[in-house]
């Protein structure tokens, strides 16, 4: 009978044996991963492998331990069947006669929550985080918003959730029904948090909208969320009251509205409500990604979605309950919403949240609230961090403290290097660490977080030919004094159990620091658009979903460079050129279709500006500025910012294809060159120059990619004429050394026809008359043909044992001695080291692979204990070989070889002190610091752990 989720059976009381057990584990874990002390939770839901990397011999060991301290002897099956501490705590009660069990108090104070870090591991939905706080600390304090005149409002968990029960009384009363939407056009307040899960409780969908900037544009700004409204088919619209009359005009625009209302009305109505059951895939809200659009697009964003990003984030920065995030950022933006806030209802530390108007009014107030309250958390778009630097004086800021800042994200729109270096510069005397800088890389279709730096590492900025880049799309690095390179700055790496991937135009996968399109993946990832199939069809593809970002990959590290779409991002919001294109052309005076919209860097900060080009015939001086303070106000009404330039130029200044659309990217291009309008430069030998540029650089690309193709068909085509003779020929011969000499020199001619540079060093250090033990890192398909070349024919690989049924690749292997170990029946695994000793003993030296598997995401793996177990008791010395090249030759999950050079080497041997298991730990520690020393810059990106 299959056992209920851990988060739904019975809890052992929190006693004497319950806080031996999890040191014992927790001592048991930090010994098998010292890395992973700081900050290592063992509670007793862990999951032992999956949580704690428990594998069967790390097991054994932990068996032995809870037998000896406690003095019992536990059941066989329990080795196998015990998923976490509170399994095997439930048989060391009932051995002491204790059968009762009882669930954990939920009387734990906020202080003994901060200590031990708990969080709602066990929560599925984010209804069921909310129910977490409320059980365990209700009263403790959860938002503080920060009003004008420093004036204060907290809120407790318990307060968010009666205000939000109270709304989803109202919207129930009103017929709202479970998955049915709800649009939230509300601005930073308490309205909006417990209008947020009023919606979740009453069973319905959030949707947020950005509100207007000011009450005098509410209408154009109602109109303009129409396509939002209509496309997510809102049942109800909860706004502020000064909104409501002006909102009911777009009721004919929206069938499915049949309500609008404030959140005074909603909670006023009394009743109760019924929260109807949410399943983890059940959308949480829907995320869209602008607000100026005709075909707006909703990312569905799931409870499982946003759980899984909100951990895996806190998980690479170390946030717990002692942080303290200040924000201005907004509720409806992704950052604010998920980063700020849901971030810190999940992990417990306290939030201060102002407005964005406080912000943008006053920018010394964000930096003042750090230093107030003592921030260690706080993130912004790059904009944000250039108005700091260019609208504060020094009198500012005197007195300023941000020493508790620690980490300092800045995301959602491009990072600027220079931002970074003159943050850095200018407030390093106010306490900010060098190390805080943190660029991010996310978007709603991850839900949020894709890819986050090392802690403590501080910004990395990457160099590069500029010919090469443009040219090519190689970000081949160069020295910081070098003339005509560009500068990238990394997003860091991406978030753990998440993957990113850079593809060309085809979808294949390149190689590191080659410019492609970003693709990533992994529990964070969003289904897709609501109610748009077309589009996620052509975004999302075999689980990877197309950023439509440009981006490299360096050292594990992936550098942003551009937007593959002509998307504008300026100040925070997403800006779509052909709305505003055709808003600007219906003004007379203007050329109509002859405008066009794009973002430009600003040369000095870095920083993107908003520039509109338009083709006029007007003359007259005072006409021009006539037309370009018109075009100022539609710009700034349609998108809420203004443009940073608005260039009238003479007819044909925009470019055009043959078929008449614009070629925004080359008018850019004409702009940044300072030539729109020179009457000396025709427009036929600016088009000229633009299309030989683009054929060089087409062509260029173009037989890169002929070229990839074509070696990968040779290769495939090499591989089936070489493997299906190798395996006859083995098949045949009659001793097992025949077969191994004859598949190394099979090895070694495919590699020399497929004309892969392979050299090995250190093959003098294997032993000669007595027997060892190989360790090998594991990387591609390739690494068992590579070391076949490599090795002499007297060693036995280790193979997984699944292998051993398939009738192709299990006789084959067995021809060649292959010893096989089981991964999955954790008892045959653990017994499966004793004929691997008696080989040992026998003379027979072994090869692992200690990871057990591979990926195509760069870096070591968790090294499972088998093979430094079996050398440190039997004494034997143990030898790491590095294996360099064959992930970039052939990923995991691309079967598309590229040519690139490989190279084994044979590390100096390792010989354990004694048989024991810390011994054991050591030696395998030896040899994952030896491994990190010979491999090259990518696979050096990732340490086990």
């Amino acid at each position: 009978m299959p056992r209920p989720p851990p988060e739904t059976r019975a809890v052992p009381r929190c006693d004497g044996d319950a806080e031996k057990l999890l040191e014992i584990v927790r001592r048991t874990v930090v010994e098998l991963r010292p890395q992973a002390a700081e900050g290592l939770q063992v509670t007793l839901h862990s999951v032992l492998d999956r949580d704690l990397g428990v594998d069967s011999l790390t097991r054994v060991e932990l068996w032995s331990r809870i037998e000896h301290e406690f003095g019992v002897r536990l059941p066989e099956n329990l080795f196998a069947s015990a998923d976490t501490p509170t399994d095997i705590l439930r048989v060391l009660h009932s051995r002491h006669g204790d059968e009762a069990v009882h669930p954990l108090s939920s009387s734990n104070s906020s202080e003994t929550l901060i200590a031990t870090g708990q969080t709602p591991d066990a929560a599925r939905t984010l209804i069921e985080v909310l129910d977490w706080h409320v059980r365990q600390q209700p009263q403790h304090l959860h938002v503080r918003l920060l009003g004008e005149s420093d004036q204060q409002e907290d809120i407790s968990y318990g307060a968010l959730h009666q205000g939000a029960l109270a709304v989803a009384a109202g919207l129930q009363r009103s017929g709202l029904h479970a998955g049915q939407t709800v649009a939230l056009m509300l601005p930073t307040g308490r309205d909006f948090l417990q209008g947020f899960f009023g919606i979740l409780l009453a069973g319905g969908v959030p949707v947020p909208i950005y509100p207007p900037l000011r009450l005098s544009q509410i209408e154009d700004h109602l109109r303009r969320q129409a396509g939002i409204l209509r496309n997510a088919e809102a049942k109800v619209l909860i706004t502020v009251t000064q909104a409501k009359l002006l909102a009911r005009l777009l009721q004919p625009q929206v069938p499915s509205l049949t309500r609008i209302a404030s959140v005074a009305e909603l909670t006023g109505e009394g009743g109760e409500c019924v929260t109807p059951p949410r399943k983890p895939d059940d959308i949480a809200f829907l995320q869209y990604t602008s607000g100026s659009t005709g075909q707006p697009k909703g990312v569905m964003v799931s409870h499982a979605n946003l759980l899984a990003n909100l951990r895996a984030m806190g998980r690479a920065l170390k946030v717990g309950p002692q942080d303290v995030f200040v924000s201005w950022l907004p509720m409806y933006h992704d950052m604010g919403l998920i980063g700020a806030w849901l971030g810190s209802l999940y992990y417990g530390y306290s939030l201060m949240l102002m407005s964005p108007l406080a912000f943008l009014a006053r920018p010394a107030r964000w930096l003042w609230a750090i230093d107030r309250f003592r921030g260690t958390l706080s993130a912004a778009p790059n904009f944000a961090y250039e108005l700091c630097l260019n609208k504060l004086a020094d009198g500012d800021l005197e007195g300023l403290d941000l020493s508790s800042w620690r980490l300092a994200f800045n995301g959602a729109e491009p990072v600027s290097p220079q931002t970074l270096q003159r943050f850095a510069e200018r407030f390093a005397r106010y306490g900010l660490a060098p190390t805080a800088l943190a660029p991010v890389y996310g978007l709603a279709e991850a839900t949020l977080g894709v890819a986050f730096p090392p802690l403590d590492r501080g910004p990395l900025i990457d160099r590069v030919q500029r010919d090469a880049f443009q040219a090519r799309g190689n970000a081949l690095p160069v020295e910081a004094d070098a003339s005509a390179t560009l500068r990238f700055v990394s997003s860091g790496r991406p978030l753990p159990g998440h993957q990113i991937r850079i593809v060309d135009g085809s979808g294949i996968e390149l190689p590191e620091r080659s410019e492609g399109h970003l693709q990533f993946r992994g529990p964070s990832t969003s289904a897709g658009y609501y109610r748009n199939p077309e589009e996620t069809r052509r975004v999302l593809r075999d689980g990877w979903f197309d950023s439509l970002d440009f981006a490299y990959m360096a050292g594990g590290e992936v550098y942003l460079t551009g937007r593959a779409k002509d998307l504008i991002i300026r100040a925070g919001r997403n800006i779509y050129p052909y709305d505003v294109e055709a808003a600007v052309g219906n003004l007379p005076g203007l050329r109509k279709g002859c405008i066009a919209v794009f973002g430009s860097p600003e040369p000095a900060t870095g920083t993107e500006r908003l520039v509109v080009l338009a083709e006029s015939y007007e003359k007259d001086a005072a006409a021009r500025q006539q037309l370009q303070q018109e075009v100022n106000r539609i710009v700034f009404d349609l998108t809420g910012v203004a443009p940073d330039d608005i260039v009238l130029a003479p007819p044909h200044s925009v470019l055009k294809t043959s078929s008449g659309k614009l070629r925004r990217a080359a008018s850019r291009e004409l702009y940044e060159r300072g030539e729109v309008g020179r009457p000396h430069l025709a427009v036929w030998r600016q088009l000229l120059r633009l299309v030989l540029q683009a054929l060089r650089g087409h062509f260029g690309r173009s037989w890169q990619t002929c070229r990839a193709a074509l070696y990968a068909t040779y290769i495939w085509l090499l591989f089936w004429l070489v493997t299906p003779l190798t395996w006859l020929v083995v098949a045949i011969l009659p001793r097992q050394r025949w077969c191994r000499s004859f598949t190394r020199t099979a090895s070694r001619l495919f590699l020399r026809l497929a004309g892969v540079p392979f050299s090995v060093t250190g093959l003098e250090r294997l032993p000669s008359s007595s027997v060892s033990v190989l360790a090998a890192n594991h990387a591609s398909y390739l690494d068992g043909v590579i070391l076949s070349a490599a090795l002499p024919p007297q060693f036995s690989f280790v193979a997984k044992r699944e292998l051993a049924g398939q009738w192709i690749a299990g006789r084959f292997l067995r021809k060649l001695g292959a010893r096989f170990v089981e991964r999955f029946d954790l008892q045959r695994s653990a017994a499966d080291t004793e004929p691997l000793a008696e080989a040992l003993q026998a003379g027979q030296p072994l090869v692992f692979f200690p990871e057990g598997t591979f990926t195509r995401e760069p870096g070591l793996r968790t090294f499972h204990m088998g093979a430094f177990v079996l050398a440190a008791r039997a004494g034997v010395p143990l030898l790491p070989v590095a294996i360099c090249g064959t992930r970039k030759v052939l990923r995991d999950g691309q079967w598309y070889p590229r040519h690139g050079a490989i190279h084994v080497n044979v590390c100096p041997p390792l010989l354990a002190d004694g048989p024991d298991w810390m011994e054991a730990i050591k030696l395998r520690d030896a040899t994952i610091a030896m491994l990190l020393e010979h491999l090259d810059e990518s696979e050096r990106a990732q340490r086990p752990g």
